[in-house]
C-alpha cells in the first residue's frame, strides 16, 4: 500500500527553482534516502512533505488523499531536525512528552507513553537527566523518540546523525534501521552521505539540482545508475570516456576494445562516445600486460586492514581497484600491470 504520492512536487524561490516536477510513490513501512550533494534539494522536498513550506507545483497525496496544503500539524508526521532541536530547560521525559502535552494527551497517557519510548531507544531510567548530561548517541535517541511520540504515520528525518563521530554514526544506522523495521513506519532519511543511503534504505531518491535523477533499490542504483552522475556519487565509480561500437558489441577505451557480455548494461547509443562506468571491485589486475588487457601503472597502494585501494593510471585515465587483503598484487609503485574488467558488471551511459 502506498503511504505518500509526490506528484509532480516543485518549488521556486523567486527565479530560482528549488525542485522540479519530485514524483514518486513511497510504499507503507518503507525506508527512503533522499539522496544529493549539499543544495540539490533535499532538505527543501522534506519541508515539502512536512509541510513547512507550501509546494509552488504538484500535490502531496497521503493514503491517497490530498493533503498539499494540509498544516503541518494535522500530518500526523514526526519529524527530527539536523540541530536536533532539544530544549535544554526541560528533561529528557519533558522533551519526549513534549508532542503530547502541546496536543492535551492526559498526563498519565503521557507518562507511560515517554516510559515505552525511553524503553525502544534504550534508555531506560534516564528520563529525569537534563540534556546537557547526555552524549551525542544519546541525545539523538532523545530526538528520535520525541519524533516517534505521537506514533507517525511518516517519520522524517533531516540529517540526524551527520553531527557524530564516524564509528558512532555507523553504529546509529544500524540502530535506527533496527528500530524502523521493528516498528515499521514509513521513515524518509535526508542525506548527502552515500554509504549511509546504501546501509539503511529500501528505496534511494537521487536528486541533483532540484530534479530527480534515479528512483529505486540501493544496489540496483549501485550497480545500474541511470547516468554518469549517479554512477559517481553512489559509492565510488570509475568513470571512463569510450566510444560504444556500432552493433554494441564492444567499447573502445585508451585505444583497446573490450568486449561486451549479455549481462553488460549498455545505456548509451551505438556508434558514438560514451562512458564505461566499472566500479572498483570489479577491476582486476594481472602482474603482466596481456594482449586484451588494458596496461596502467600503478601509482598508489592503501592498505586499509578490511581492503587494499589500488591507484592507477592508465593513460588519459585514472583508476581505483579495491581488493580483500589476501587478493593483494604483487605490485610496486611504479610496476606496469595488465586490467581486465569483471563481465557482467559494466555500465556503458551515455556521455
Amino acid at each position: 500500500m502506498t503511504t505518500l504520492s509526490l506528484d509532480g512536487l516543485g518549488k521556486r524561490f523567486g527565479s530560482f527553482t528549488a525542485l522540479a516536477d519530485v514524483t514518486a510513490d513511497i510504499p507503507s513501512g518503507a525506508f527512503v534516502c533522499l539522496l544529493g550533494p549539499s543544495g540539490c534539494g533535499k532538505t527543501t522536498l522534506l519541508r515539502l512533505i512536512a509541510g513547512l513550506e507550501p509546494p509552488s507545483d504538484g500535490r502531496l497525496l497521503v493514503g491517497g488523499t490530498d493533503q498539499t496544503h494540509t498544516p503541518t500539524h494535522r500530518r500526523d508526521f514526526g519529524m527530527v531536525f539536523q540541530s536536533l532541536a532539544l530544549f535544554p530547560h526541560l528533561s529528557v521525559a519533558e522533551n519526549i512528552a513534549y508532542p503530547l502535552t502541546i496536543r492535551n494527551v492526559p498526563r498519565a497517557r503521557r507518562r507511560q507513553r515517554t516510559e515505552e519510548l525511553l524503553e525502544l531507544v534504550r534508555l531506560p531510567g534516564m528520563g529525569a537527566r537534563r540534556i546537557h548530561q547526555l552524549s551525542g548517541g544519546q541525545r539523538q535517541r532523545v530526538a528520535i523518540a520525541r519524533g516517534l511520540a505521537i506514533d507517525p504515520s511518516v517519520f522524517l528525518l533531516d540529517e540526524p546523525l551527520s553531527a557524530l563521530d564516524a564509528n558512532l554514526r555507523e553504529h546509529m544506522q544500524v540502530e535506527l534501521r533496527e528500530l524502523q523495521q521493528r516498528l515499521g513506519v514509513t521513515t524518509i532519511l535526508v542525506t548527502h552521505d552515500q554509504k549511509e543511503a546504501l546501509t539503511m534504505a529500501d528505496i534511494v531518491i537521487v536528486i541533483k539540482d532540484g530534479r530527480v535523477q534515479q528512483i529505486g533499490p540501493p544496489m540496483e542504483v549501485y550497480r545500474n545508475p541511470a547516468n554518469a552522475f549517479v554512477a559517481g556519487f553512489i559509492g565510488t565509480s570509475n568513470l571512463l570516456a569510450c566510444r560504444l561500437s556500432a552493433q554494441g558489441q564492444h567499447v573502445t577505451v585508451a585505444e583497446r576494445e573490450i568486449a561486451l557480455t549479455p549481462g553488460d548494461v549498455v545505456q548509451a547509443q551505438p556508434g558514438g562516445a560514451a562512458v564505461l562506468s566499472i566500479r572498483p571491485e570489479d577491476v582486476e589486475l594481472s602482474p603482466s600486460v596481456g594482449d586484451s588487457d588494458l596496461p596502467a601503472t600503478v601509482t598508489f597502494i592503501r592498505d586499509l586492514g578490511e581492503s587494499v585501494q589500488v591507484s592507477l593510471d592508465c593513460g588519459d585515465h585514472t583508476l581505483v581497484a579495491t581488493m580483500p587483503p589476501r587478493a593483494r598484487p604483487d605490485a610496486q609503485v611504479g610496476a606496469q600491470v595488465g586490467l581486465q574488467f569483471a563481465s557482467g558488471r559494466r555500465v556503458v551511459l551515455a556521455p
